[in-house]
């Protein structure tokens, strides 16, 4: 911007700025619009050095100042409404939009970019239709930009369309290769469960920066989602060492040596994921089912009570201990445990028999036997092994006369 005259103050300060010495220039420009408040050209030169000295109130009363000197000016107009906005102020929408109406000194199709940008930005949660209307005037200025198709897509997967957020980021990924629309794509293809194209996304996301922890974790998940577990398993633990301090995937980890039959490593990554959250119920229960798979059951059994009494409501942990106690012939404890699970879940084959096998062994006949015919009415032929055992045990349960 410029002015018809301009003092030695203003020419001098104007020279500061561009040296970014705006502690040198901001007692220039005082002294200036102290002389002449009419200034708007002063007013705009000392809103900018008081932004770059970090002071925000003072930016922002000069920019007013240059404005109400000058309102057609586009540059004062989009400066004070960006810092209205980063203030959360409710006339920063005012100036936003007069500054997209308003033509720039200079790079025009740019500062008007910039403009509808800010103002999209600044309407994505009060106004999120015509904060996307926004962005497609930006793209429509600089057609050549990822950034208003990017915005405009993190957007609309936010409000779940994504459809239109996949449109948007596909134009983004072909104008920027680079761009976080690969993320974006992946997370929309993700959350509708299209586990293919997510993986050819991550794949390319992953190649495209091998260094990017977070697109190592999400590609193992979608590989895990795809049963493709060994590949799951390698990008899950590339993730881990990038991300150390990331407990989620940890967990995703633990869990995915639990599905694989590595219980070994499972036990270490639960007992490791306890350490940092002890009051989880869940991962009580993960670890005590990866002790029970190494036949370690008075252990699993202390990890399914921790479960049940962090979560007292928790009825596949109640099912995980009752087997657990009939394998440590904790029969008691089984039968406590199936009446606790029955309040949250229903009966099954399998819990009948437990039952059954409980009572048998404490020698409640005609207990055992109800539930060994329940067992044998449910089971389907589904458990050939425990159908045969009960036959047997009824026979000897209940003799003919």
């Amino acid at each position: 911007m410029a002015e018809a005259s301009s003092s030695p103050e203003l020419t001098q300060a104007e020279d500061l700025i561009q040296k970014k010495d705006y502690v040198a220039a901001e007692p220039l420009l005082r002294k200036e619009v102290g002389r002449d408040p009419a200034s708007y050209v002063a007013w705009f030169d000392l809103g900018f050095v008081e932004n770059g000295l970090g002071k925000v109130d003072e930016s922002i009363a000069a920019y007013r100042k240059s404005v109400a000197a000058k309102p057609d000016v586009f540059e004062s107009n989009l400066n004070l409404g960006i810092q209205l906005a980063k203030t959360g102020q409710p006339d920063a929408e005012q100036f936003l939009r007069a500054a997209t109406r308003l033509k720039p000194t200079s790079h025009v199709a740019e500062g008007q970019e910039r403009a509808w940008l800010s103002l999209g930005h600044l309407l994505e949660n009060s106004k999120s239709e015509e904060s996307v209307e926004a962005y497609r005037q930006a793209a429509a200025l600089q057609p050549k930009d990822a950034e208003p198709h990017l915005a405009a897509g993190l957007l609309l997967e936010g409000q779940g369309r994504f459809f239109d957020a996949e449109k948007e980021y596909k134009e983004a990924l072909a104008l920027d290769p680079s761009s976080d629309a690969l993320t974006g794509l992946a997370n929309i293809y993700m959350r509708g469960r299209r586990f293919p194209e997510a993986e050819t996304e991550l794949r390319k996301l992953v190649a495209a920066n091998p260094r990017n922890a977070e697109a190592h974790i999400q590609l193992g998940r979608v590989l895990a989602a795809e049963d493709k577990n060994d590949d799951a398993l390698a990008e899950l633990q590339e993730g881990a060492k990038m991300a150390p301090a990331d407990l989620s995937v940890k967990r995703d980890l633990a869990d995915l040596y639990a599905t694989v039959g590595k219980n070994q490593e499972a036990e270490a990554a639960y007992r490791e994921l306890i350490a940092a959250d002890p009051n989880d119920a869940e991962l009580h229960r993960g670890l005590g089912q990866a002790l029970v798979r190494q036949k370690r059951f008075p252990e699993a059994q202390q990890e399914f009570l921790a479960a049940v009494k962090l979560k007292p409501d928790f009825g596949d942990a109640y099912g995980d201990l009752a087997f657990a106690a009939g394998e440590n012939h904790d029969y008691g404890l089984t039968i406590r445990a199936l009446d606790a699970r029955v309040k949250f879940l229903p009966e099954t084959a399998i819990t009948y028999f437990l039952r059954a096998s409980a009572y048998d062994h404490l020698r409640e006949v005609k207990l055992a036997a109800a539930n060994y015919h329940l067992f044998l009415n449910t089971a389907d032929g589904k458990y050939p092994d425990q159908e045969w055992q009960a036959k047997h045990r009824l026979i000897a349960l209940e003799p003919k006369k």
